[in-house]
C-alpha cells in the first residue's frame, strides 16, 4: 500500500459522524462510548450535492435511536433505515432529538454545547444510532446523513437518559 492510499484510507475513516454516547442511570453516567459511522450513499451525495451542485440544504438535522441488531449498509436511505434497523421509538421527547450544531471549526461542526438526550419510556436493548432530514420518529422520507452501531449494544432501562454529542467532520488527505 502507497503512502497515498494510507493517507486517503486515514481521512475516509475520519471524515463522517463520531458519536460519543454516555448512558445515565439515576443521574450517573454508567457507560461511555464513542463511536464512528457509517455515511451511506445517499449521505455522501447530499453533502457533495449542497455543496457544489446547489441542491437544497436541509436547515434541521435529527438524530434518533435504532433497536434492531442490525449493522447500517452504504446503501441504507431515509427511506428503508428505520424498518431495516427497527428505529427505536421508546423515549421522549415525542420525535427524533434535533441535531442543534454549534461553530463550523477546522472542518468539524458538533452538538457539545447541546447533546441530544433520550429519556427512554421502556426498557430496550439499543444497537446504534443516526441522523437523519426527517423529524418523526419512523419518518421515510428525507435524507440518512449517517448510521453507526455501537460497539456494545445498550441495555436501557425505564428513565435511563442516553445522552449522544454527534461531530460531523470533513478531513483531508
Amino acid at each position: 500500500m502507497t503512502a497515498t492510499t494510507k493517507q486517503e484510507m486515514a481521512a475516509l475513516a475520519a471524515s463522517g459522524v463520531t458519536y460519543t454516547l454516555e448512558l445515565v442511570r439515576k443521574g450517573q453516567v454508567i457507560e461511555r462510548e464513542v463511536t464512528h459511522n457509517l455515511m451511506p450513499e445517499q449521505g455522501r451525495n447530499h453533502v457533495v450535492g449542497v455543496t457544489i451542485k446547489g441542491v437544497t440544504q436541509v436547515p434541521t438535522w435529527y438524530i434518533g435511536l435504532f433497536e434492531g441488531n442490525y449493522t447500517p449498509v452504504d446503501a441504507d436511505t431515509a427511506a428503508g433505515f428505520p424498518a431495516a434497523a427497527t428505529e427505536c421509538t421508546a423515549y421522549a421527547p415525542s420525535t427524533r432529538v434535533e441535531f442543534n450544531e454549534g461553530a463550523v471549526v477546522a472542518g468539524s461542526v458538533d452538538n457539545t454545547a447541546n447533546r441530544a438526550e433520550f429519556t427512554f419510556t421502556s426498557a430496550k436493548t439499543v444497537y446504534g444510532a443516526f441522523m437523519a432530514s426527517g423529524q418523526a420518529k419512523g419518518a421515510v422520507t428525507g435524507t440518512l446523513l449517517s448510521a453507526a452501531r455501537f460497539a456494545t449494544a445498550k441495555n436501557v432501562q425505564v428513565d435511563d437518559v442516553l445522552r449522544v454529542t454527534a461531530s460531523l467532520s470533513i478531513v483531508s488527505a
